[in-house]
């Protein structure tokens, strides 16, 4: 029998969201149903609701989550009924070019449910094929990941995207390393998260940018040795405080965690030669960038896109939760707020004001 639970839906571009009753199917093979216990708001559900992401209303919204599984489908093997897991849009497939050249992280045809969870009657479109702001998700069984079931709901599920999508863009995708030097644009979850991650790795000097004063103070407690305020600063001003921070040579690794052409260029420009750019903010379909070729060919190193972190989830999220276990990585910070399931629009609200970091739903 289905099962019937609240959940967050989001029916009409720029339309309120609102709790309706949504119907979770019994899981086939290769599915699980979890029992959703926290649920962070993220910015990419505030995607979903502007028709940012997809026009495939209406969506069942929340990706960024914990919980216990619950029912299990035929041939699922990777997880048990009562199993603590973080969630994650990237069950790989095992069989692509990519995985079969052991680079599972690149998965080229990762899956979602088969089976469609709904509302009155309509067929939802979970967000990055999890929908957990809901008291259950059906999901594929490669999307529950098992972590240490010690780690509170709250601050696990963070890890499930936009901890990792940072974290993993310093040590996956950016390689930073022992006596580094980093900048990381755009200090909130994501930059943030970055900014934590080059600080575990061990990097020396690491430079919060961003435009808001609270979002910088929130960079120095997660480990940035620095901070710019360049709201009133030209791109060249930018990379030429960059610089003077850094004896004058620019940052090993820059970080451009917003998603604009021009905080793309101050990376761009503020790195050292053969430095590293990693692009980890997601960037409007619509918007270009103008470079000049001489200074992609003349500075040499390397101009990197980090998808999701570059992440593994059975490789990368067990350990980040042991790591936090152990208190060295710092993930109750993240947390601002915890709220119930119909406090998500006022958390959207807020999370566009730059007041949080991360609302988190408990369920």
């Amino acid at each position: 029998m289905p099962n019937e639970v609240r959940g967050v839906v989001a029916r009409a571009k720029g339309e309120p969201v609102s709790v309706e009753t949504v119907y979770v199917p019994d899981p086939g093979p290769g599915e699980v149903v979890v029992d959703v216990e926290a649920c962070g708001v993220c910015h990419t559900d505030l995607h979903y609701r502007e028709g940012a992401i997809n026009n495939e209303f209406p969506f069942l919204l929340g990706h960024e989550a914990a919980g216990r599984v619950s029912q299990i489908g035929a041939g699922v093997c990777n997880v048990e009924e009562g199993d603590f897991v973080v969630l994650n849009w990237r069950a790989v497939c095992g069989n692509c070019r990519s995985c079969l050249r052991g680079r599972p992280q690149y998965c080229f045809a990762t899956h979602n449910a088969a089976q469609q969870m709904t509302s009155a009657g309509e067929a939802l479109t979970p967000a990055l094929g999890i929908g957990a702001f809901a008291e259950k998700t059906l999901i594929a069984a490669g999307q529950a990941t098992k972590v240490n079931e010690n780690a509170d709901p709250e601050v696990a599920g963070l890890i499930g995207c936009g901890v990792m999508a940072g974290l993993g863009a310093a040590l996956n995708t950016g390689n930073v390393t022992r006596g580094d030097s980093v900048a990381v644009w755009g200090c909130g979850g994501v930059g943030d998260a970055a900014i934590e991650g080059s600080r575990l790795a061990g990097a020396h000097t690491i430079i919060g940018i961003d435009l808001d004063d609270q979002k910088l103070a929130w960079a120095k407690e997660f480990g940035a040795t620095h901070t710019i305020n360049s709201r009133q600063m030209t791109t060249e001003e930018v990379v030429s405080a960059v610089q003077a921070i850094t004896g004058g040579n620019g940052v090993d690794v820059a970080i451009e965690a917003v998603g604009h052409p021009e905080a793309y260029k101050q990376a761009f420009f503020a790195r050292d030669l053969a430095g590293t750019v990693v692009l980890v903010g997601v960037p409007n379909p619509e918007v270009r960038i103008d470079l000049p070729m001489i200074e992609v060919f003349g500075r040499g190193g390397s101009l990197k896109s980090s998808w999701y972190g570059d992440c593994l989830p059975s490789r990368d999220f067990p350990m980040l939760i042991d790591l936090y276990l152990q208190g060295r990585l710092d993930l109750e910070r993240f947390v601002s707020e915890k709220i119930g399931i119909e406090g998500v629009e006022e958390a959207f609200n807020r999370m566009e004001r730059g007041e949080v970091l991360r609302s988190v739903v408990m369920i």
